[in-house]
């Protein structure tokens, strides 16, 4: 792919001054977006903008067709952007449309949203396998990880897969979390026999982490840990020594130590555990894993599967369910 290059103050300043004031205004207004996609937004709408001062005459937005847009995929395509590089560049466009309808309906009244299913998506170049890791491939990965001493892959595979955290969420804990108090509960369930018995339900309750969701705090949530995660943790920070950085999973580059990125987990995951699976791997797997395993092979309630994951319908956690035969986790997934 032909990398752009992020737009430079001296490019901006030459889009026009219409388009300019619209994309601020909009960015500004728009508190309903998490502050990720506030700046994918941004960087988006300012690589459209300058595209149009290039190729489209420098034109004010409520003058741009169809046509324009099908023209700036093309031309984003014949840099090898993917189709969901460019799904995510339609969106930010049709998202300020919108907006220009909402606000300014009254002084544009001919504009129309041009971002239409007339001009349609590219059509995905890659469809990946997406059948998650089996317990015995997650065991496997593991083991071998551990061979070789990588205590730091251990822990975020642990961890990730007891508390089925997004990438976004493994990067934000913090390595004090290993001082926190073990809880234990009594809770009821139900056996094979479908008969009613205490058990105890034992796990680590984290500190509050943003989640997934809209506007600029998100949804915030603690979330359960379970003792194997826990000790996987707890080595990996006697491993890896005092240091000042606060975070769980560190990258170190020429003596310094700073929290991971999320991109640094793909690196992880293309780099280090496709090859010992021999086959592709990814950070959402591990979500789609620990449905699948705790759902099809242990036999876990959909409904506890749901809080663990942080869905708001059971419809979203049947997605991840591959059978191919704030709430919290349910006690039950933690027994």
């Amino acid at each position: 792919m032909e990398k752009l290059n992020k737009i430079t103050e001296s490019e901006w300043l030459l889009c026009n001054e219409f388009n300019r004031k619209l994309r601020d205004e909009f960015i500004e207004n728009s508190t309903d977006l998490s502050p990720k996609s506030r700046k994918a937004y941004n960087s988006n709408l300012a690589i459209w903008f300058n595209y149009v001062r290039q190729y489209c005459n420098n034109r004010k937005q409520i003058d741009l067709k169809p046509l324009d847009l099908k023209k700036f995929q093309n031309w984003l395509l014949s840099r090898g952007h993917s189709s969901s590089d460019i799904s995510n560049k339609r969106s930010a466009i049709s998202s300020l449309n919108n907006y220009l309808l909402v606000y300014y309906g009254e002084e544009y009244p001919t504009f129309r949203n041009f971002v239409n299913k007339g001009v349609k998506k590219p059509e995905k170049s890659v469809v990946y396998d997406k059948e998650p890791p089996t317990k015995s491939e997650m065991d496997m990965l593991i083991s071998e990880l551990e061979k070789r001493n990588e205590w730091q892959y251990v822990a975020y595979l642990k961890f990730t897969f007891a508390t089925g955290c997004r990438r976004a969420e493994s990067r934000q804990l913090k390595k004090d979390f290993i001082k926190s108090e073990l809880i234990i509960k009594n809770i009821k369930v139900r056996n094979e026999h479908g008969v009613e018995e205490n058990r105890e339900s034992k796990y680590y309750l984290t500190h509050k982490i943003r989640c997934k969701g809209a506007g600029i705090t998100g949804k915030v949530r603690q979330f359960k840990v379970s003792l194997e995660a826990m000790e996987a943790l707890k080595r990996w920070i006697d491993i890896r020594g005092e240091d000042n950085c606060p975070y769980m999973f560190v990258t170190k580059y020429g003596g310094t130590i700073n929290q991971v990125s999320e991109n640094t987990f793909n690196q992880w995951a293309s780099r280090i555990f496709t090859p010992i699976l021999g086959r592709r791997f990814h950070p959402h797997a591990i979500r789609s894993a620990k449905a699948t395993i705790d759902v099809v092979e242990e036999g876990k309630s959909l409904e506890s599967l749901q809080k663990l994951l942080g869905h708001e319908s059971s419809d979203t956690t049947r997605i991840y369910v591959i059978n191919n035969s704030g709430d919290d986790a349910s006690d039950e997934l933690f027994i």
